[in-house]
């Protein structure tokens, strides 16, 4: 089965293939619809094989790596969401000392190889969308934040009354957003038996603190293979 390390960033896959003759082959691709249909046509052509017969290994990269591992999973390839720390101690392991863009993919194409990670899964339509709700609420919490500490610096530095009411205006309504958001989230987990019965679900969502859902949660980091 060949294998393709993709090191994600931003803007860019940088993608080496490694094929079953141990063969290796690179190119760079926009991290974009438009990249994702060229970076499957490029493996399918090079490795001479359809996309099922693809392993994708590729770093959790913030939310980054998360639209080209769902188009490979749909397009039938394995893929794998390894976490970056094993990978380091890996290229460690193989004398890479130091991270660059054409070392890193060839990487985790040799990590995919010997290691052969678990397949990864992407989540249920439910908690895409709760972890898209929760991250509006995350920054309009931060939104707030900020205009109320511009309030006690206005208070204290006595700005005109424009100003001041400007800064309120903008609290209030951050508070009815986020009052609108927090019961978005209580009946997006009330419409779904699992999210209120499944903690776990729950604790899948990577980094996004603690939440109201019936009370408050701790939503744990997710652990990657």
């Amino acid at each position: 089965m060949p294998i393709i390390g993709i090191d994600v960033s931003k803007n860019k896959l940088h993608c080496a293939l490694l094929s079953e003759a141990g063969r290796l082959k690179s190119k760079v691709f926009s991290n974009s619809p438009e990249g994702h249909s060229l970076l499957l046509q490029w493996a399918g052509r090079l490795g001479q094989c359809q996309a099922v017969q693809l392993h994708a290994v590729l770093e959790a990269t913030g939310v980054y790596h998360e639209a080209i591992a769902v188009t490979l999973h749909r397009a039938g390839a394995r893929v794998s969401v390894v976490n970056p720390a094993q990978v380091k101690h890996f290229a460690q392991g193989l004398a890479v000392k130091s991270k660059t863009d054409a070392s890193d993919p060839v990487v985790l194409a040799r990590y995919g190889a010997l290691v052969k990670p678990s397949a990864w899964e992407p989540p249920p339509p439910e908690i895409t969308e709760l972890k898209a709700f929760i991250t509006r609420l995350e920054a309009i919490e931060a939104d707030m934040r900020r205009e109320l500490n511009r309030i006690e610096k206005a208070t204290i530095m006595d700005v005109p009354t424009a100003v001041r009411e400007s800064l309120e205006k903008t609290v209030s309504f951050l508070k009815e957003e986020k009052a609108r958001l927090e019961k978005t989230i209580r009946e997006h987990i009330d419409q779904h038996p699992t999210l209120k019965q499944d903690r776990h679900l729950l604790e899948s969502i990577p980094a996004v603190g603690p939440k109201t859902a019936h009370g408050k949660f701790v939503l744990r980091p997710l652990s990657q293979a």
